[in-house]
């Protein structure tokens, strides 16, 4: 039986081939697609969102925009309380490609009472797949409680076991809203965290590139927005071959053989002057805090891309 998923994003390059490959699967039920401030400021992630469903030719699933802003305002940490990532992903958010207007209509609910509207709604329970700062899903947490044992599990594209990669320890998606990332870790929902330190493993290289160029109708897009992140990545990071972070964490829903991960326990540091936002995982247990999370450790990387490849040519 397909599982039952809400996607939480920010899109996002990477976020568009999460979406794909959650629209695409028939390992996956779709149920909505949720929208946060991350890669760019809350609006054009929406916007995002409708166009790549529309690419995907996919209706029905319904979109809605949630949070502008972390859980708490933006009265932190300078460097970790703010939201957008256009020198990655563009004053779009999906620079490289000239979008139709989007056929897949925005769902007029808050993201956060749409979540909570499926929740209640579903036969059994569903998976939030959050791909983006965790704001909407902390809120539907301490807004909703009552709806936790609706979720089976929350998979997360967050932190890291070694690196940041917006500050030296700290990603992306903890850092915009690292107090959301703790709400959501101590929440007693089943958690995995898949970050930067098995993303990293799935890297469009040139042979990867031409594969998913060849797959008919939507092999153009899909390369002219590859192509723009591995100009950004090498102009930045100096790695033209970028990591594709999102999809990973639908891929190991899809086909759990994927990706190795450990139990261990995880906490986000929330007040470092130099590390806010840094995900603590203690793979060797020397805190003896109890584990609180799966934490993916190595991808099968050529399987990632073939899952991956083959699900793009079944929606072309």
């Amino acid at each position: 039986m397909p599982i039952p998923i809400i996607l939480d994003c920010d899109p996002g390059h990477d976020d568009t081939f999460a979406i794909l490959l959650a629209a695409g699967s028939d390992r996956i039920d779709l149920l909505a697609v949720t929208t946060v401030a991350g890669n760019q400021v809350v609006e054009k992630s929406t916007l995002n969102a409708r166009r790549v469903l529309s690419l995907a030719k996919v209706h029905g699933v319904p979109v809605a925009q949630g949070h502008g802003a972390p859980l708490l305002g933006g009265t932190g940490h300078g460097e970790g309380d703010r939201y957008g990532g256009g020198d990655v992903h563009g004053d779009s958010g999906l620079d490289g490609w000239e979008f139709d207007e989007p056929t897949v209509p925005q769902d007029p609910r808050h993201a956060v009472e749409l979540m909570a509207q499926v929740l209640t709604a579903a036969p059994e329970p569903v998976t939030i797949v959050a791909v983006g700062p965790q704001t909407n899903v902390a809120a539907l947490l301490t807004t909703a409680p009552h709806l936790k044992p609706a979720i089976k599990e929350i998979v997360c594209m967050a932190g890291s076991t070694t690196r940041g990669n917006f500050l030296p320890y700290s990603e992306a998606n903890v850092l915009f809203d690292p107090e959301a990332a703790a709400v959501v870790l101590a929440a007693g929902v089943p958690i995995t965290y898949v970050g930067l330190n098995v993303t990293h493993q799935a890297l469009v290289t040139r042979d990867v590139l031409a594969r998913i160029s060849a797959v008919p109708r939507l092999g153009d897009v899909c390369e002219a927005l590859l192509r723009f992140r591995s100009g950004a990545y090498d102009g930045i990071w100096q790695m033209p071959d970028p990591p594709l972070h999102d999809p990973v964490a639908v891929a190991l829903l899809i086909d759990p053989d994927l990706v190795r991960c450990r139990r261990a326990n995880v906490v986000v540091e929330v007040h470092g002057q130099y590390t806010r936002g840094a995900t603590v995982i203690d793979l060797l247990g020397v805190t003896e805090r109890a584990p609180n999370a799966e934490v993916a450790l190595e991808l099968d990387a050529p399987r990632f891309w073939d899952l991956l490849v083959g699900t793009l040519e079944g929606l072309a």
